[in-house]
């Protein structure tokens, strides 16, 4: 099974691929980050949002894609831009034929770092080390993406 992970935002977006490698066992296959341009207007940030995440989804071609929910936002104009971002991803995700499910923060780091308290950095060092890869350098979102994806991997069949 392969899992494309999204950690949604306006500004900056993380995606991250994984797929099951047997036993268990998770296999890197790809991550990054669509950066927007800031002084976009919104709608047009939301169309090259769009646009990124649809490319990546028609190249990755994953089974299921888990998407973060929203948890937080420092004001209500903040949440609405960061709601509308993730409704373009589970948009995307949708039109690429996939499964997708939302899971929360506290899941993703539960699934990855065995607890839902966990540190950003935290769950960047233990994303590296599930995966076998360098520790990621500079903004978290691609690593958050990615832990979206282990946790989606892991409860793709679960209720």
């Amino acid at each position: 099974m392969r899992v494309l992970g999204i950690d949604p935002g306006s500004r900056y977006c993380g995606f991250g691929v994984v797929e099951d490698a047997g036993g268990t066992r998770v296999r890197h296959l790809a991550h990054g980050v669509l950066a927007l341009r800031e002084s976009a207007p919104i709608e047009e940030r939301l169309r090259t949002l769009h646009d990124g995440l649809t490319r990546e989804l028609a190249a990755h071609r994953p089974d299921f894609v888990a998407v973060e929910d929203v948890f937080h936002a420092k004001n209500s104009r903040s949440a609405l831009v960061l709601g509308q971002a993730r409704g373009v991803a589970l948009l995307a995700a949708v039109q690429c034929g996939a499964r997708v499910r939302s899971f929360s923060p506290t899941v993703i780091k539960q699934a990855v770092t065995g607890t839902g308290r966990a540190e950003k950095d935290q769950v960047g060092r233990m994303v590296a080390v599930l995966l076998g890869i360098s520790p990621l350098q500079g903004r978290l979102d691609a690593s958050d993406a990615l832990a979206a994806a282990i946790c989606g991997l892991l409860r793709a069949n679960a209720p």
